[in-house]
């Protein structure tokens, strides 16, 4: 069995003794040998390996410890292309060398082929614009990908662009030296206006599509919050977020948890009720009805180089669509302006 081809029946994985501890990647390569650990990595991330029996839930983290006698269920989807192709996709280039590139993701620009969205991502883009020296660096299907965005989400992006430099950036972001800045406009007016939002994120035990702060379980998850400004009686606020963790929807997630949902994330409470609206501006209303994604932007982003050590930081402006919010909402009267 190869990499290019596919099962259409769930393979049955078992824990056996000594297994238990391990890493799931690392029981899946040692099972299925003729597939690579980053193929494997990659169909769990995508949501294709689950727990079995009649509770069993969708697992996607790699680095989940496994236990003694759990079964999972593997789904080798018949749609999966291990080998992207390169794609004319234009790109918004902000810096790049012989060894990364960095970028402005537009938003719903998907990062990488699942699949559902086998074609059109920055990864075909990234392949067109880089050529065959991304073959191989980190994994078929997310070639020099060391981290993601959401695909509403817009904002700066750094990829690898040789192994080295995938090695060193990963790295950095799995040891969380890497700084990263976000701006949130969210629903509200967070009391008090600034701090740090703690609780471990992990998949919801109500909605398996969803992540959620979990009492139990989840990883350590650690938000640094500060409101620039807040608007129209503070009906809505300019939020910065600075990560210590990178989990799967993090901001998102801890926004909503605080009870300052992302404006235009229904998944987490950030959808346009009536009230909302109408305690806004009309034109800051009619802007957030055309947004169709939430609003939050990675406007900041700083690391080592990985190859030459320099400090580098890079920052993005708002998206018209955000930066236009941003200027409806400024003529409805600022509260706080920090």
């Amino acid at each position: 069995m190869t990499e290019d081809s596919s099962t259409a029946e769930p393979l049955d994985i078992f824990v056996p003794p000594g297994a238990e501890g391990e890493r799931l990647d690392r029981l899946l390569a040692n099972t299925l040998p003729d597939r690579s650990r980053s193929f494997l990595k990659g169909l769990v991330e995508d949501g294709c390996l689950r727990t079995a029996g009649e509770q069993g839930g969708t697992i996607i983290e790699p680095s989940y410890r496994v236990k003694l006698g759990e079964r999972f269920l593997l789904r080798i989807p018949v749609s999966i292309d291990p080998e992207p192709k390169g794609e004319d996709i234009p790109l918004d280039v902000i810096f790049e060398d012989n060894d990364l590139i960095v970028i402005n993701k537009p938003p719903g620009l998907v990062v990488h082929p699942a699949p559902g969205n086998m074609t059109g991502t920055l990864v075909n883009a990234l392949i067109a614009h880089c050529g065959d020296s991304l073959k191989g660096i980190g994994g078929v299907r997310r070639p020099g990908i060391v981290h993601r965005l959401d695909k509403g989400t817009s904002g700066i992006m750094v990829s690898a662009k040789t192994g080295p430099a995938h090695e060193g950036l990963t790295r950095q972001f799995s040891d969380h030296s890497i700084q990263r800045a976000y701006a949130a406009f969210v629903w509200g007016m967070p009391s008090p206006s600034h701090g740090t939002i703690e609780g471990n994120i992990g998949r919801s035990p109500r909605n398996r599509k969803k992540m959620a702060v979990l009492s139990q379980g989840g990883k350590t998850a650690l938000t640094n919050y500060r409101t620039e400004s807040a608007y129209a009686a503070g009906a809505a606020s300019l939020v910065e977020c600075r990560l210590e963790t990178g989990r799967t929807h993090q901001i998102r997630v801890h926004l909503a948890e605080i009870g300052h949902a992302v404006i235009g994330d229904p998944v987490y409470g950030g959808g346009s009720t009536r009230a909302r609206m109408l305690s806004l501006p009309p034109e800051s209303s009619e802007i957030i009805a055309g947004l169709s994604r939430q609003a939050l932007h990675a406007k900041l982003l700083g690391f080592e180089h990985p190859i030459s050590g320099e400090v580098q930081q890079f920052e993005a402006a708002l998206p018209d669509d955000l930066a236009a919010l941003d200027h409806s909402l400024q003529g409805s009267g600022t509260l706080l302006k920090e």
